[in-house]
């Protein structure tokens, strides 16, 4: 198997690094961290391990989420397998310069203290070449507003786990709305729905962390 498919391989199947114990088959063995060392070691382009083998596999890793092939702590692992390998390129991606396709600012809605699912979008969007600006959780309107204006172009992606948090969100769509930024909003989360994100304004709405991938390069037109 060449050093990229192999990559690829232990991303999919989340296997960090050779300490880590998942899954079980491949404990011992070389994982992400370790191959991406190798690539880098061999001269390997930094553009072709990032997209051949970091970013295409997490497309594998979001479509067998959706099929009902993985679950969550699967795609967990998976994400944090393309984190560890993504860490190792970034001072290489800085000299070369290369431009993520878009930044997009997320948190946790305010009142509301859940992140897991907030986590796992981050680490989606960040494995399909989006800048990651993670506010964190319980976030006010006035705390997006101001990641915002710092960042002229960008989206804004808000989740929300309990039902009374998400009429907070339509503080920050309103904010946005009535801004001359240019700022885009997507919305997701166990309670939120489609309808729910039409009726506030939103942009876009996810189901879950593979749709908001696919919503955000929507919503910037890629």
């Amino acid at each position: 198997m060449k050093l990229i498919d192999k990559i690829k391989d232990r991303v999919i199947r989340g296997h960090i690094n050779a300490n880590s114990r998942f899954p079980k088959d491949l404990t011992g063995k070389e994982g992400v961290e370790e191959l991406v060392q190798k690539a880098i070691d061999e001269k390997i382009s930094v553009g072709k391990i990032l997209n051949e083998a970091l970013i295409s596999s997490m497309s594998v890793v979001g479509d067998k989420y959706e099929t009902g092939e993985i679950f969550v702590p699967e795609m967990l692992f998976s994400a944090k397998a393309m984190k560890s390998g993504l860490a190792l390129l970034k001072p290489f991606l800085i000299k070369e310069n290369q431009k993520s396709i878009g930044t997009i600012i997320i948190g946790t809605i305010k009142g509301d203290m859940h992140d897991i699912g907030k986590n796992l979008v981050g680490m989606m969007l960040e494995g399909a070449g989006f800048e990651v600006i993670d506010l964190g959780v319980d976030i006010t309107k006035e705390k997006f507003m101001d990641a915002a204006e710092k960042n002229p172009g960008s989206i804004i992606g808000m989740s929300a786990l309990l039902t009374v948090t998400m009429k907070n969100m339509k503080e920050v769509v309103d904010a946005v709305k009535a801004s001359d930024l240019g700022t885009k909003v997507i919305i997701g989360g166990a309670p939120v729905s489609e309808a729910f994100s039409n009726e506030i304004g939103a942009d876009g709405y996810a189901l879950n962390a593979n749709q908001a991938v696919r919503v955000a390069k929507a919503v910037m037109g890629i």
